[in-house]
């Protein structure tokens, strides 16, 4: 149990919540454990409710007609992920499913939307969060729309670099192929985009770990974007083949 509590404390929706009102979430959670390729629910499945990683990491994608898959986010330990349907109590407006062996709570609505009514302060804190990841998607839009796949690695690069608080390093958590799809590209694009900084000795790789060499050179190459009508990433930025 206080495990438990030490675990739900530190969750981002949960931060900064006295230990009776954490105590009432750890009485409404529930353990869940996925395999890896396990779905957690599915694209139009009613929301009964929203997880937390415990242990593992989770992706949320949606699958095209075509059958082309396109990851939105992928969560780590302690992120929250399917709150959006609790919200608004309609259906998950994408599918999740464990990248890895994974290790979930799940939060069932109808007891959660009773602690809100008692709780305004847990409110609040969902509400930040998910304003948090209204402008992450919104970011992750423009890039898909308006950047090519080299602004688009270079902004998630120096994105991760904020997120792990690191200024020259980097690591990556998930494969490539999941990197691809959710930059919007294949595989053989992102490697040729990887080959081709290290070139330009924008970065260095040692497996999944990424040295950032000149971080400027990423931010001018993230904030160009995308090719101009002469076939050059603008801002001088060296074009990319």
């Amino acid at each position: 149990m206080k495990g438990l509590l030490n675990i739900i404390s530190r969750v981002p929706s949960f931060r900064g919540l006295p230990e009776d009102q954490l105590e009432k979430l750890t009485d409404i959670a529930v353990e869940r454990q996925y395999d890896k390729g396990e779905i957690i629910f599915l694209d139009g499945e009613e929301g009964s409710g929203f997880f937390v990683v415990l242990d593992g990491l989770v992706k949320i994608f949606k699958v095209s007609a075509e059958g082309k898959e396109q990851i939105f986010h992928i969560f780590g330990p302690g992120e929250p992920f399917g709150q959006v349907a609790v919200y608004a109590g309609l259906s998950y407006p994408a599918s999740a499913r464990a990248i890895l062996k994974s290790r979930v709570l799940f939060f069932p609505r109808t007891a959660f939307v009773d602690l809100i009514t008692h709780i305004p302060s847990l409110a609040m804190n969902m509400l930040a969060v998910l304003s948090r990841r209204l402008r992450e998607f919104t970011s992750q839009v423009e890039n898909l729309s308006l950047k090519e796949v080299p602004g688009r690695l270079a902004a998630y690069l120096l994105f991760l670099s904020d997120e792990e608080g690191k200024e020259d390093t980097v690591t990556l958590s998930i494969s490539k192929a999941h990197l691809a799809s959710l930059l919007g590209t294949i595989p053989e694009t992102l490697s040729r985009v990887f080959a081709r900084m290290r070139e330009l000795n924008l970065i260095e790789m040692d497996g999944r770990i990424i040295r950032l060499l000149d971080p400027g050179g990423l931010e001018k190459l993230a904030e160009a974007g995308r090719l101009d009508a002469d076939n050059k990433l603008q801002d001088d930025v060296p074009r990319f083949e």
